[in-house]
């Protein structure tokens, strides 16, 4: 686990020509280009725990940028992300935040990203929290602040897997139009030294609002369409089997969700399952609605099928459980509980949800193992302390014939 700083100095130096250093400035000493072939870039808030790099001497897309990556936020957040790109589009923002990213002026990633583009951008990234699959995001502007569009660099195995699942994402749904979900078109897929660069098309996000849970539940219903199958007896789904096999190759706590799983389904054996496609990572930061209803829906990088349909809706609401704060085993036990109402709209029966959500939370400890989430210091990658036994809960439940 690293922190932002060391992280961001790592990334800078594989993006821009080394060495990438954070540098503290009075007055306009860095502001722009420096000296000795160099270029510098504001942090945001600070270059001790930075969390956006901004373009400088570019006010407008400075602006921009913070609005780019933060204006679907709402409450307080939506306001201090609104002063911000107002202080940083008046100037004001660049001459109190005095740290910046110092890398190399040529041959960097932007460079390259203009000429995937076809014409120059100005490059700002989100650094984000410590998690396996932490990677560079990059939003790409003109010096006018239009957001051209957005780029995701794959550092290593899982990020690289991660980017390539997402290029086949967007494009399976752009063929399969699910009515009133939205999602960027790709732009480019490829390699870049011994990195993988994904481009996407931006949303459309000014004005956009959190959708409402009639509108959010029918797009993900549309989604889970795109692969649908009918009910069949859970003994005799695919999925079950597929997922328990997964999860005894992932160590001891694999093994006791593995077991848990077989559990329940023979517990169970006659209930049906429909299976479907999902998001993957549907959370209220991955979506916004237009005042027309579309869902507008990024980061498609764990979307799948053959899953059970209202995946999308357990993780939607665990997801606004959270938060930032670490998972606990109420929160797994929560999630079964409010099940049947967020599978209604699915045609899953009162009765069958609790199944499913066990399903789904085994599912995402297969992930977060998968991954080395724990390791990498992942919010809610110790399974162990909150999925396994929740599972182990649920599966006696249905054991004793209480579910």
């Amino acid at each position: 686990m690293s922190s932002r700083r060391e992280y961001l100095l790592d990334v800078a130096g594989r993006l821009w020509a080394p060495p990438a250093e954070v540098a503290r400035v009075a007055g306009r000493a860095a502001d722009g280009a420096v000296a000795g072939g160099r270029a510098s870039y504001v942090l945001v808030p600070s270059g001790a725990a930075p969390r956006l790099v901004l373009p400088s001497r570019a006010r407008r897309a400075a602006g921009a940028a913070v609005t780019g990556f933060t204006g679907h936020r709402r409450g307080r957040q939506g306001w201090r992300s609104r002063a911000l790109s107002w202080a940083m589009a008046l100037g004001a923002g660049e001459r109190l935040l005095r740290d910046r990213l110092v890398v190399g002026a040529a041959g960097g990633i932007d460079e390259h990203l203009g000429e995937v583009l076809g014409r120059p951008v100005l490059v700002s990234m989100h650094v984000g929290p410590p998690r396996a699959n932490r990677k560079p995001v990059l939003q790409l502007l003109d010096r006018d602040g239009t957001v051209l569009a957005f780029a995701k660099i794959g550092t290593d195995p899982l990020t690289a897997r991660l980017l390539a699942a997402e290029a086949a994402a967007l494009t399976r749904v752009a063929a399969a139009a699910p009515h009133g979900v939205r999602a960027p078109e790709l732009l480019h897929h490829g390699r870049w030294r011994d990195l993988d660069v994904l481009v996407q098309s931006p949303l459309p996000v000014a004005g956009t609002r959190p959708p409402a849970p009639a509108t959010l539940a029918a797009a993900m219903v549309a989604l889970a369409r795109v692969a649908a199958t009918p009910p069949r007896p859970v003994s005799a789904a695919p999925y079950p089997a597929a997922l328990a096999a997964a999860l005894d190759a992932l160590g001891d706590d694999g093994t006791a969700l593995a077991r848990d799983v077989r559990r329940a389904v023979a517990a169970a054996p006659d209930r049906p399952l429909a299976t479907g496609a999902w998001h993957g990572d549907w959370t209220p930061w991955n979506c916004s609605a237009t005042p027309d209803g579309e869902v507008l829906l990024w980061d498609w990088e764990r979307f799948g099928d053959g899953v059970p349909q209202g995946f999308d809706a357990l993780h939607h609401r665990l997801q606004s459980t959270l938060g930032e704060r670490d998972p606990a085993p109420a929160d797994a036990r929560a999630l079964v509980a409010a099940a049947p109402g967020l599978l209604a709209p699915f045609g899953t029966p009162p009765a069958d949800a609790p199944l499913v959500a066990l399903l789904y939370l085994a599912d995402l400890a297969r992930r977060y193992l998968a991954d080395g989430q724990a390791h990498a210091g992942g919010r809610g990658g110790r399974v162990g302390t909150w999925i396994v036994p929740a599972v182990r809960a649920g599966a006696d439940e249905l054991s004793a014939g209480r579910v």
